[in-house]
């Protein structure tokens, strides 16, 4: 296998796996659709890939001298899914059709992937395994794979999420449908304190 479509395989498991952030997406595509949601698969695709670039060219290297710098990352991921946790938990599940401002923006996907602990890992793992030695041509051929890969996975849980919209086209359906999401949040969050 190539080393490019290793990178694409390894890109292609890590984005499109359940966790926050696809999460979020699916929640926004169900609520807001697939055109209002399109900010945040921008904004998490280019927070990734920005994360990633820093990681190949050397921020890995001062998380190892600083190790306790990432527990604060993984304390503060946690507490921010909390928060989203909560706040679709308490969401009254009321149809905003047609209202994509309240849709989840550019910089709140880009900042979920910047205190997502499944993305710091996807990044240590996938510069450890391809970039080891940091080559920058090698970094930058890994973002690029990354970014169209991710921004697709993304994509394809905010499609999901619009294909519900069709069955969630109640306020009870949308509160249950939020309070399950918020169950998922949670339990990421507790999975991440408690591996």
């Amino acid at each position: 296998m190539s080393l490019m479509m290793s990178m694409a395989a390894f890109a292609l498991v890590a984005s499109i796996t359940p966790g926050p952030v696809n999460i979020v997406a699916l929640g926004s595509g169900a609520r807001y659709g697939f055109r209002a949601s399109q900010r945040h698969v921008a904004g998490a695709t280019l927070g990734f890939v920005l994360l990633l670039v820093l990681m190949g060219l050397g921020l890995h290297e001062l998380l190892q001298q600083w190790p306790w710098m990432t527990r604060v990352v993984q304390l503060a991921g946690v507490g921010f899914l909390l928060f989203m946790a909560w706040k679709l938990a308490i969401d009254d599940g009321s149809l905003h059709i047609g209202e994509s401002g309240q849709a989840p923006s550019m910089l709140y996907g880009a900042v979920m992937q910047w205190l997502n602990p499944k993305a710091w890992l996807a990044c240590v793992a996938g510069m450890g395994a391809f970039v080891a030695d940091g080559e920058a041509r090698l970094v930058w051929q890994f973002a690029a794979v990354y970014l169209v890969i991710c921004y697709l996975s993304v994509g394809c849980w905010v499609y999901a999420g619009t294909f519900m919209r069709g069955y969630l086209n109640n306020p009870a359906g949308m509160r249950l449908f939020n309070r399950s999401m918020a169950l998922l949040l949670a339990g990421s969050a507790a999975y991440l304190l408690y591996p």
